[in-house]
């Protein structure tokens, strides 16, 4: 520690190239965190999916929608103890530039399905009685300013016209990868308006054995095979992967980025240790002179490759961690409970440590075998 005063002389030397090196690497790291975080939630958001529901779709594409009759008849299918439904709504509140989910659903047996959607027991059950009420998301209450018995008009785009929703109910769920931005509505509301367009968009059903999920899922499928609404069956948790890879190989995507954006800014953080060490040629000299030996001169170098990655780390990573606190990201949207894991952090210092070490050690390595002669002739 005793040399900590000359390392920090050394960085003041060229204190804008020193400024610029740590908020290189800090914008590295914070994009390196921040895209980890996307393919982090995205896994968690399958992860934390039940392993005793399993989801009913049409075979063709998730968007079409499956007969009303075939509730009964999922209920028939050995293992099933429970069956709901859902259809998506697709309509849009105000100026239509907030996205948020709305289902139109069974409102019992969704709700019993779904306990993870905490709801004060008065709530729900003024839920239950009116047709027309609402059960929102608190993130959504928190976006919009809504309260509960508001009421709320949303403009129709699958099925157009004006629908007037009352807010009966106000939800929060037990983790916070499931959002806490959704809008959920009677199933029978929607059909009351068109009876002759609605039907289910996707069966949930409950089963008593996780382990009897793939026979469950060729019971269905077999069983609706060669009917005109032939169907995909399949457990939440590859649903949810499922809706995930809509988005293409995102996973893929966000990690070959990061790991891009963190060796460009290597090439930064090393081109300017080179940079400072060919500037301090004669002092290096004149430091061997005065007694610094080779491998405490390699040691002083390195440790300024340190300060400068490991400064450029926290200011990265602790922007990164802040993001959803500042920006409310992660409340909801396409990518709820977003946040950055203490794994994300392990890996981000071990990113900062393997930059010292990338940046640090050829320049130290000079230093340390310079001949002092030489240094002493050299010409700046």
């Amino acid at each position: 520690m005793k040399f900590l005063p000359l390392v920090l002389a050394n960085l003041k030397r060229h204190k804008l190239r020193t400024i610029l090196t740590m908020c290189s690497v800090a914008l590295a790291l914070f994009l390196f965190a921040s895209l980890r975080t996307v393919v982090t939630t995205l896994n968690a958001g399958s992860q934390v999916s039940s392993s005793s529901r399993m989801i009913t779709q049409n075979a063709t594409a998730f968007v079409i929608p499956l007969p009303m009759s075939y509730a009964q008849r999922l209920k028939s299918v050995p293992h099933v103890t429970e069956v709901t439904w859902a259809n998506w709504f697709g309509g849009k509140y105000g100026d239509g530039k907030d996205f948020f989910a709305q289902f139109a659903i069974d409102p019992e047996s969704y709700l019993k399905m779904y306990p993870e959607f905490i709801i004060p027991e008065e709530q729900k059950q003024a839920f239950f009685k009116e047709r027309s009420a609402a059960l929102v998301g608190e993130g959504l209450i928190r976006k919009f300013g809504w309260k509960l018995g508001q009421n709320v008009t949303m403009q129709g785009t699958i099925f157009p016209g004006d629908w007037t929703f009352t807010i009966r109910g106000i939800y929060h769920p037990s983790l916070k990868e499931y959002g806490d931005d959704s809008f959920m509505f009677h199933y029978d509301y929607l059909y009351e308006r068109e009876p002759t367009r609605v039907t289910p968009g996707w069966f949930i059903m409950k089963i008593d054995d996780p382990n009897a999920a793939p026979t469950v899922a060729k019971t269905i499928d077999d069983q609706f095979r060669n009917s005109t609404a032939p169907t995909k069956t399949g457990t939440e948790k590859a649903f949810a992967a499922g809706f995930a890879s809509m988005f293409g190989n995102v996973k893929l995507l966000m990690s070959t980025i990061g790991m891009a954006v963190v060796f460009a800014i290597l090439l930064v953080v090393a081109n300017a240790m080179m940079m400072n060490q060919r500037e301090r040629t004669g002092e290096v000299a004149v430091m061997k002179t005065v007694g610094f030996s080779d491998r405490r001169l390699f040691f002083l170098v390195i440790i300024e490759a340190a300060v400068i990655a490991l400064t450029g780390a926290v200011l990265g990573l602790g922007a990164a961690v802040l993001l959803p606190v500042v920006t409310g990201f992660g409340e909801g949207g396409m990518l709820p409970g977003f946040r950055v894991t203490p794994g994300t952090l392990a890996v981000g210092g071990s990113v900062a440590v393997l930059l010292t070490v990338a940046s640090g050690v050829f320049p130290a390595w000079q230093a340390a075998k310079l001949p002092v002669v030489q240094a002493l002739r050299r010409v700046e």
